[in-house]
């Protein structure tokens, strides 16, 4: 296929709430998925219980939200992320974002494609840890809407690069920086503390590498970072299922009883600020870290859209493409 003919670049992520009117309905979307959570009363009563229980959660979180200013900044830095690749990969390349729980869904953005005129799509999902859960759910509700809407189109799909060299690079850059934030007398002192997603521990058993993806990306980054005690640890676990160990906030609570006082948390499964980071990490791990007495306690910056970061999206993208 001639060079000159337009490519679209498709991001694909969560999605977050653009108001807060936007929570409840946001919530159900999230609720009603079965690849993501499997409501026990089975399928047919799956939207049933999805709408009772983010009619509740939605007060609670509306309020998690309005703390961060209302909305969830993820499509505002997904759509950097996909402009800036798409301007570093050539202007072959078109961007677009898919979001899986709210707005842009992929039916009228590929609608937009089709119109376009545009024949083929590099799609890529923005969770560098596959699990089905996230990625696989992404992926096939983007297929299916593939298949209804422009099923002529010639799609190649990136699912995982949890160990693309140049996206550790910017994970290590992003680490350093948030060490610059220590005294230089307490550097050596500091406990980094990765904080991936939370899955409930039935993905892992069934066969998900995400765990392994997690380990093997932090592994690589303390490569490039140096000699620093670090741990794994889970955040954002709620409801009555087995989720992933440890949780996030049992580690804080386990350094502090071993008397450190220094903590920088890298937000390790997240490649942008969002409401996981900005209120859940900066807010409440922060007051908690604070009241046991990590009093030296920070948070290294998201990748966002830094330069080198977009630079890294898009070598994966001229590497593990072949349109």
């Amino acid at each position: 296929m001639p060079d000159s003919k337009p490519t679209a670049l498709i991001l694909l992520n969560m999605g977050g709430p653009d108001s807060l009117d936007a929570v409840e309905p946001f919530l159900y979307n999230l609720f009603s998925d079965r690849e993501l959570i499997q409501l026990p009363a089975g399928a047919l009563l799956q939207k049933p219980f999805a709408r009772m229980i983010s009619y509740f959660r939605a007060k609670k979180v509306v309020e998690n939200y309005r703390t961060i200013g209302g909305k969830s900044p993820l499509l505002e830095w997904t759509k950097k992320q996909a402009e800036g690749t798409a301007k570093k990969l050539g202007d072959r390349f078109k961007p677009y974002v898919v979001m899986r729980y709210w707005n842009p869904r992929a039916e009228p953005v590929l609608a937009e494609i089709k119109a376009a005129g545009i024949e083929t799509a590099v799609v890529l999902s923005m969770y560098p840890h596959y699990t089905g859960a996230t990625t696989g759910s992404s992926i096939n509700d983007f297929k299916r809407a593939v298949t209804k809407v422009y099923p002529d189109l010639e799609c190649q799909f990136i699912e995982d690069w949890y160990d693309w060299p140049n996206y550790l690079d910017a994970l290590a850059n992003r680490i350093n920086t948030g060490l610059d934030n220590f005294h230089d007398l307490m550097r050596d002192e500091v406990q980094i503390l990765f904080s991936a997603h939370a899955l409930p521990q039935k993905f892992i058993d069934r066969g998900d590498p995400y765990r392994q993806h997690v380990e093997e990306t932090v592994q690589g980054v303390m490569q490039r970072v140096g000699s620093y005690d670090w741990s794994i640890a889970y955040q954002s676990r709620s409801g009555p299922v087995k989720w992933m160990e440890p949780g996030t906030e049992e580690a804080l609570h386990e350094l502090a009883e071993a008397g450190h006082r220094a903590v920088l948390m890298v937000p390790i499964s997240f490649v942008s600020d969002h409401i996981e980071t900005l209120e859940e990490i900066d807010i409440q791990y922060h007051d908690l870290a604070t009241s046991l007495g990590l009093v030296n306690f920070c948070r290294a910056p998201s990748l966002n859209d830094g330069d080198d970061f977009l630079e890294a999206l898009a070598e994966l993208v001229r590497t593990k493409s072949h349109i």
